[in-house]
């Protein structure tokens, strides 16, 4: 029998984008840009959010918006209409970002005049998890009707994120969700991170995520 090739990975494949990612989250860092990585399934209420949150914060930091999908502008200029600068990342089929595809948005996005930015990754709960896009922080939106088994079946989405946002919380008397519950799956997975029920539609839960916000920005600028 003939010899058979034995090859010895000595790196693991995500090494090259972690680098990458690494390298832009400390170029942002000395801009004092924070970079706020967020994601969620589709439908799950992440632009929406985002219109409050620029709402919330507008008069304290000046905000660019990358928006990230397969294809179409819709997200771009929903987020237009509310004075924040905005760009659309087509991603070509893929269904994530890495550090490199970041990088370009944060430089067609153009950040000399920007504070805060926001990625709103593709809409997956699987794909985004396992990149590094090079963000200051990470931030996930679990809507209510997708139901509070999630965090069981998506173990890596919930671990690399710092905070949780529960959306449409609105509509909790129609479906069969336990917050309590999916907090402690959270927690299971990821004791730091921070879980806040919010509603989009209405505003509820929205000042508490702006304050988590301010309090994350001040401290990345001041270099913690």
């Amino acid at each position: 029998m003939g010899d058979v090739r034995i090859l010895e990975i000595k790196e693991s494949v995500f090494a090259d984008n972690d680098r990458r990612a690494h390298q832009l989250r400390e170029e942002l860092r000395e801009k004092k840009v924070f970079l706020l990585n967020l994601m969620s399934s589709p439908g799950a209420g992440k632009t929406t959010t985002l219109v409050r949150t620029i709402e919330a914060l507008k008069g304290e930091f000046t905000i660019g918006v990358m928006e990230a999908d397969i294809d179409s502008d819709v997200d771009a200029r929903t987020i237009a209409q509310t004075g924040a600068k905005s760009i659309q990342l087509h991603t070509g089929g893929m269904c994530h970002l890495d550090a490199e595809m970041t990088r370009q948005g944060v430089e067609g996005l153009g950040i000399e005049d920007v504070d805060l930015a926001i990625l709103e990754n593709v809409g997956n709960l699987v794909c985004p998890a396992e990149f590094d896009t090079g963000a200051s922080k990470n931030a996930m939106i679990l809507s209510v009707p997708e139901g509070h088994d999630k965090p069981l079946k998506y173990p890596l989405m919930f671990e690399v994120c710092d905070i949780v946002l529960i959306n449409k919380t609105d509509v909790l008397p129609y479906f069969d969700f336990d917050i309590e519950l999916v907090e402690q799956h959270i927690h299971k997975r990821n004791p730091r991170a921070k879980v806040i029920p919010i509603c989009a539609k209405t505003g509820e839960g929205m000042d508490a995520w702006a304050d988590w916000l301010r309090t994350e920005i001040k401290k990345w600028r001041a270099g913690e």
